[in-house]
This record gives structure tokens, sequence and C-alpha cells, in this order.
């Protein structure tokens, strides 16, 4: 099942994250040997399970973020570098923390952590390095940074709980639905971007436009990862096409395919979802109500929305290669539905 998106004016071939990857490349090889030597302890389990996530082949956008945000702002020095790694510790503490709280298989098409170590292991190191993420955080020694990555650290945690008060409850709403993806995914992009301009010394206006566009960023990337679940491939995702659907989660394009339908289709979702009732027949008339009620598309349509407002927020700021790659940025997660 395709999705087929409206592109910018002018633009006729796909967004990449490329620009971004090359202007960081030199702080991001300097993040990459501070993961590796901040993951590593005397306990020989930390750095197997933390390099098993680690190097799994995310693109590491969010300290690309902070990178990218403190250099657009003219930053010397190294404390963005500490505060990159940080936030990518705090977020693959929360992939570690998650993947026990939704029982998942499979990360980045390899089995989780939890499959091979436990859960007790992967809860357990996942604390290890929200506690590294802290320290250096510390050591850079700024109180705004430090205020704002354990203010979204506190935000994340709570969107864990609140995903949990609304998981398999086929009542939630859209805007419960927006509450827990700006908690669980937009809450650390906003703060990643936000940190370069507070270590950059940048007045308060630079830093709310660069917090802005992260926020809206992270919704416009969680809604595209939502709609892959049921209209990507398994090669993209790094998981199987519908473990949204077989885990019980209430996802957008679920919310709008229920809300939609009639009372028996209704009934199908709260059978499939809230009684577990996910078998593949199941899953293929799912993806047939979401198709019929142009779910996918809508929230293709809201991730858009997002986008917009992330490419607004960055306007006021001078034109420069930097931005021009935050601006790409935008394109790229959208675009990751063709």
């Amino acid at each position: 099942m395709g999705v087929v998106i409206p592109l910018e004016e002018g633009k006729n071939k796909p967004a990449s994250v490329k620009p971004l990857v090359d202007l960081t490349k030199a702080d991001m090889e300097r993040v990459n040997q501070l993961i590796l030597s901040k993951a590593g302890s005397d306990v020989q389990m930390i750095p197997e399970v933390a390099n098993h996530l680690i190097s799994s082949g995310g693109k590491r956008l969010r300290p690309m973020l902070t990178l990218a945000s403190a250099s657009l702002f003219g930053y010397q020095g190294d404390h963005h570098v500490k505060l990159a790694t940080s936030v990518e510790f705090m977020h693959t503490a929360t992939l570690l923390h998650d993947d026990v709280v939704d029982e998942s298989d499979l990360r980045r098409g390899k089995s989780t952590a939890r499959m091979i170590w436990g859960n007790q292991a992967s809860v357990l190191v996942g604390d290890f390095l929200l506690g590294q993420a802290f320290r250096m955080m510390v050591d850079v020694g700024s109180m705004e940074a430090l205020d704002v990555l354990s203010a979204a650290a506190s935000v994340i945690a709570e969107g864990e709980v609140l995903q949990l008060s609304v998981a398999k409850n086929m009542e939630t709403t859209e805007d419960d639905y927006l509450s827990v993806i700006r908690a669980k995914t937009a809450a650390l992009f906003a703060a990643a971007a936000e940190v370069g301009p507070i270590i950059a010394n940048a007045d308060k206006s630079s830093r709310s436009a660069l917090r802005s566009y992260g926020m809206n960023l992270g919704l416009a990337f969680q809604l595209v990862d939502d709609a892959l679940d049921y209209g990507g491939k398994a090669a993209d995702l790094g998981k199987n096409v519908g473990d949204d659907f077989r885990e019980g989660k209430i996802t957008l394009p679920v919310i709008l395919a229920y809300r939609r339908g009639t009372e028996g289709e209704r009934a199908f979702w709260r059978e499939a979802i809230e009684n577990g009732e996910s078998s593949e027949e199941n899953l293929e008339k799912a993806l047939g109500l979401i198709n019929k009620y142009g779910a996918l598309n809508d929230t293709i349509g809201r991730a858009l929305h997002y986008g917009t407002m992330a490419r607004d927020a960055l306007a006021p700021l001078p034109a420069s290669l930097l931005k021009a790659a935050l601006l790409e940025v935008i394109d790229f997660s959208i675009q990751r539905v063709n």
C-alpha cells in the first residue's frame, strides 16, 4: 500500500539527511568516540547491551540537531559534543525501556536487547546510560542546558506512563495521542535543538525558534513512523509491518479509521486492539479499513502541517548551509513514506 504526498513545487529530487550528516561529520566522529568511551564499564554486560543498540545503524538525528544548532550560532568549544552524546544516551535509554514495556522482539531489524539479555538487563543498562548522560550535562556546566534536558527526561517518562494509560483503549482521542507523541518523541527533538543556541549564548528568540523547530519536527517524524507501520516495508522500518497493530498500540491511523467507521467496524477494532485479536487476517482487514477511510493520507497530512510549522520556526534566521540542511531534514522525515 503506497502513500503519495505532495512535495513542494520545484523540488524534483528526494530530500536527504546527507547535507546535515556532511556538515556535522567531524563533530559526530567526536560524539561517536565519546559514546564508546562513556558506554564502557567494568561490568561486562553494560557495554555489551549498550553497544548492541548503539551500533545498530540509527541515523543519530537527535545528536546531529544539537551539533548543528550550536554551530548555527557560531559556537566554539566542545560542550556541544558532550550534550549531543547526552542526547543520544537519553534516546538509547528510552529505546531500551520502550522495548521492555512494549514487549518488542525487533529493533532496527535486529533482536532487541531484552530478547538477548532479558528485561532486567535492558532496564538497568538504560538507567546506566541516563546516569552517564546527566554526568556529561553536569560536566558542561550550563544550568540552562541541564534544565532543558532534565525537563525533557521527565516529560519523556510522563509520556511513557500516559501511553500505558491509554494502551488498547479505542476511545483514545487524537488529542490524547498527540499528547503522547509530544512527550515521548517530540520533547527530546525540541531539547536537542534548543541546547545548541543555549551554549552558544544566542538570544531568547533564537533559542525559541530552535525549540519550536525541534518540537514540530519530532511530531512530524513520529506521525510518519506511525503511518509507515501500516503503509511501509519491513526493510525500511527495521521492524515488521503491522507491529503496532500486533502490540495493540493506539496510533493516529487507527484512531481515524475507528472514529470514521460504522458501528460494526468499530466493534472489529475493539476486538482486534482491546482484546488482542491481532491475527494476520485481522491485520489485512485493519489495513483495508485504514485505506477505506483515508487514515494514512490524513496522518501524513498532519505530518505535513507540523513540518510547515518547523519550517516557519526557522524562517527568521539568516540563510546558511546549516539552515538549509535543517530545513531539508523536515522534507526527508516526511518523504520516508514514499
